[in-house]
């Protein structure tokens, strides 16, 4: 009875957060198990993780709202240990203080805002500004090498192919340099073996014009031979 409840809870808060998602959150029940949610926190400007993209799970008991879930963080973040349940106070580590009426947005928003904290917890790491920093800028590419997340959430890993669009057009202009010089010399030896022919074919052609232009001497003196004989054979008649 209790599950049966609970699914209908999930399921009404599913629909709220479709209507009117959460700013910096989003979550979505797995396709298999709706007890099992996954989301996505955005690091807020202004704080180490701003530009950042945290990939976690909520895994909630068949007897919610009436016991807490318990939530998880899968993508490096420095502030919250990975694969390790977090200690909130919505969260299963503090059943006392559990809330029937927190939901699912609720959750998040708390967990978004005290991950912008420096206060100490279970399950909490203590890290640079300059290492958050890092790990933010490499957390979508993180995120996008898990299949389930890639699954949940495409609209994140169409942005990440975005970003990559722009660093892989200079890598393919720098390598077109690279290309035309490798095929210099194979261009430069057809010249030359162009150049070859063409001078191989010149002299030929010398040759030929040579013949055209010079008449042997031999042959005009037999034609002005021949021309005398004829001139005088009227006179030998006489």
């Amino acid at each position: 009875m209790s599950e049966k409840a609970c699914v209908k809870r999930l399921q009404k808060e599913y629909r709220a957060l479709c209507k009117e998602p959460v700013s910096h959150v989003v979550a979505r029940p797995s396709p298999n198990d709706i007890l099992e949610w996954h989301y996505v926190l955005e690091g807020s400007e202004g704080t180490p993780f701003a530009g950042g993209y945290y990939y976690g799970k909520i895994k909630f008991p068949p007897e919610y709202p009436f016991k807490p879930p318990g939530i998880s963080m899968t993508t490096p973040n420095g502030r919250f240990m990975t694969q390790k349940k977090i200690c909130l106070s919505m969260s299963d580590f503090h059943p006392e203080s559990w809330n029937p009426m927190w939901s699912v947005s609720s959750i998040l928003t708390g967990l978004l805002s005290f991950m912008m904290d420096n206060s100490p917890t279970t399950g909490s790491v203590t890290t640079t500004v300059a290492e958050k920093e890092k790990l933010a800028k490499a957390s979508l590419a993180f995120n996008c090498k898990n299949p389930t997340f890639r699954k949940l959430f495409p609209e994140y890993v169409e942005k990440y192919e975005q970003q990559q669009l722009p660093k892989q057009l200079p890598e393919q202009v720098s390598s077109m340099p690279a290309q035309a010089e490798q095929s210099r010399p194979l261009l430069e030896e057809h010249g030359n073996s162009t150049n070859d022919e063409m001078n191989r074919v010149k002299p030929l052609k010398d040759v030929k014009n040579q013949q055209r232009k010079s008449f042997p001497t031999w042959l005009l003196l037999l034609l002005v031979s021949i021309f005398g004989v004829v001139m005088a054979l009227p006179l030998l008649q006489l």
